[in-house]
């Protein structure tokens, strides 16, 4: 049976990525279980993809484990799961706040471990997890500290987490955005000074869209990439590696 056939649960599933993702894989026929902490946009995005859901919060190991049994009843098999769970905080240090650092990891890093944490439970014969990282994570960029720590945090957990699962196949592997227009980035993207500057560091010369990222999400999800894990994606038009002036 090939992956595909296969559902994928995908938390974060009602943000600007997962929704992108959802509707990527929805298309191609793949079944779906759907969870993030809000019910009205979770049901409304479960209607029109014909998917399963049910609302969690992933910063709880003990929610994304039920989450994650759901989906086993529902489907009986799980070919893949995705988190795209995230925050973005834009300050240095310094001004940086214990609770908004400790949110900032609970949202980007906790929630990833779990993930993978359940996936290595109800995956016994393998499959794939797909992780978000940041172009953060791979370059200094001013006031994103606690975004970049707990992105380089779920760098090495790819790198591990793979090492120590490719026996059994399951495949980890994560992409590494750059600036993508979502509600995330409404602070930023409603901003057409901050957009200018934005496009100026991507070496492409503009900002990323959902599908751009969910466009190789869906691809490690799926059969075709079978060879594939421990890897880091930059899907961020340069920002991460390129200098174009």
């Amino acid at each position: 049976m090939s992956q595909t056939s296969h559902a994928v649960l995908i938390f974060g599933a009602t943000g600007g990525i997962g929704a992108a993702l959802a509707r990527r894989l929805a298309h191609s026929g793949t079944p779906l279980f759907l969870t993030s902490r809000r019910e009205e946009p979770l049901a409304a995005l479960a209607a029109e993809l014909g998917a399963a859901y049910a609302t969690s919060d992933a910063t709880d190991w003990s929610d994304i484990d039920r989450v994650t049994d759901l989906a086993r009843e529902r489907f009986g098999t799980i070919g893949g799961m995705a988190n795209c769970v995230g925050s973005l905080i834009l300050k240095p240090a310094h001004l940086t706040k214990f609770e908004e650092f400790q949110q900032t990891i609970a949202q980007n890093l906790t929630s990833a471990f779990g993930v993978v944490r359940a996936a290595a439970r109800v995956m016994p014969e393998g499959g794939a997890v797909v992780l978000c990282s940041t172009a953060a994570s791979r370059i200094g960029l001013s006031n994103h500290e606690a975004i970049a720590a707990a992105k380089g945090g779920v760098n090495g957990l790819v790198l591990s987490a793979a090492a120590t699962y490719a026996s059994r196949g399951l495949r980890v592997n994560a992409v590494a955005p750059g600036l993508v227009e979502t509600p995330l980035t409404a602070r930023i993207t409603a901003s057409a000074p901050a957009v200018q500057a934005s496009q100026a560091m991507h070496a492409l010369g503009r900002i990323g869209q959902p599908d751009d990222v969910a466009s190789l999400m869906a691809w490690l999800l799926g059969p075709d990439a079978t060879w594939v894990t421990g890897q880091l994606y930059g899907v961020d038009g340069g920002l991460g590696t390129v200098r174009s002036k």
